[in-house]
């Protein structure tokens, strides 16, 4: 894999990081447009959708070789394991943030069961997920699954993994094909597609469908967090767009990306970060959130990041995760 491909997702990642703090911390009526919603909107829902599938790049990264992906599995699953509690002590803090660590945990631990998958097979199962997963998530949230306790978490509002479960298929796919000197063209190609077709049949159904058929219209919309179909694939459309962009930057301008690069390859650190200056800085910044105050974070993060990256390397969060899962797979499943 050629290091400005790495440049390229490390770039779509830290934009996607950015991207959940301007949504945490960014929309305000001076960022209005004259139809009465904000630019800043733009961020909610689709960069946590940019982090999901980022994350099956990565597992696709994590697992390159084909003769040892038990080994990978292992080194997977273990970042899966400390991403749980480091999820419930960020949860923990009170902040309003939904924070998407718990729920990453578990789909990365679910994607272990399709290392092994062809790019096609990936985005079958993908597209299964989208159409079958949103309405028996919502069958289960409103019926039999109310009282199912840990296992609940599968179809939470937010984030729900038995769904979002597609963002990191897809990205495990685009990950097997990402070395392709065609990748990037065809993910702008397709990603313009998707999201055009999502967006345009948000916009017919809400026009058309009466208010009353609330099943059809939840199914339907493009809404953030709603994880509908419709939502899915606009954003998985979105997303792939920003890839295939951020993969050709990348090969043309990896020193001027280089502060992006950094934020990306330190996503973690940085999402702990930013809800951690939350919970110190209190709930306003949220409910009352303000363009400064989120260019404030914007700055601040990407600067920390760049200098870290320039004088230690891997971000803290990033180097005790690289060296617990290393470790453990190496005990566990020593190279022969």
């Amino acid at each position: 894999m050629s290091s400005s491909r790495i440049v390229g997702v490390d770039v779509a990642r830290g934009l996607a990081v950015l991207g959940m703090v301007v949504a945490h911390v960014g929309e305000d009526d001076a960022a209005r447009l004259p139809n009465g919603s904000s630019w800043l909107e733009a961020f909610d829902g689709r960069s946590a959708a940019g982090f999901a599938l980022l994350a099956g790049v990565s597992a696709a990264l994590l697992s390159a070789d084909a003769t040892r992906l038990g080994y990978a599995r292992v080194r997977i699953l273990v970042r899966a394991a400390l991403l749980l509690p480091l999820g419930l002590v960020l949860d923990a803090l009170g902040t309003p943030v939904v924070i998407i660590l718990p729920a990453y945990a578990v789909m990365f631990a679910m994607l272990t069961a399709a290392l092994a998958w062809r790019p096609r097979t990936l985005l079958v199962a993908a597209a299964v997920v989208a159409l079958a997963a949103p309405p028996l998530a919502a069958w289960l949230r409103d019926g039999a699954g109310a009282s199912a306790g840990p296992l609940a978490i599968l179809w939470q509002r937010y984030y729900p993994p038995m769904i979002w479960i597609a963002y990191l298929l897809v990205g495990l796919a685009v990950g097997r094909v990402l070395r392709l000197p065609t990748t990037p063209r065809t993910l702008v190609t397709w990603g313009v597609g998707a999201a055009v077709l999502g967006l345009a049949t948000n916009a017919v159904a809400m026009r058309t469908i009466d208010e009353s058929h609330t099943l059809q219209r939840a199914l339907l919309t493009s809404a953030p967090h709603t994880s509908s179909p419709v939502e899915l694939l606009a954003n998985t459309g979105v997303v792939l767009v920003v890839l295939g962009l951020c993969l050709v930057a990348g090969e043309r301008w990896p020193r001027a990306l280089g502060p992006l690069a950094a934020t990306g390859a330190l996503a973690l650190t940085a999402y702990t970060g930013q809800v951690v200056a939350i919970a110190i800085l209190g709930r306003g910044v949220v409910f009352d959130p303000d363009v400064a105050v989120a260019a404030a974070f914007v700055l601040v993060t990407v600067a920390a990041c760049t200098l870290w990256r320039a004088t230690v390397g891997r971000g803290p969060l990033e180097r005790a995760l690289h060296a617990a899962s290393t470790a453990t797979a190496d005990a566990v499943m020593p190279a022969r």
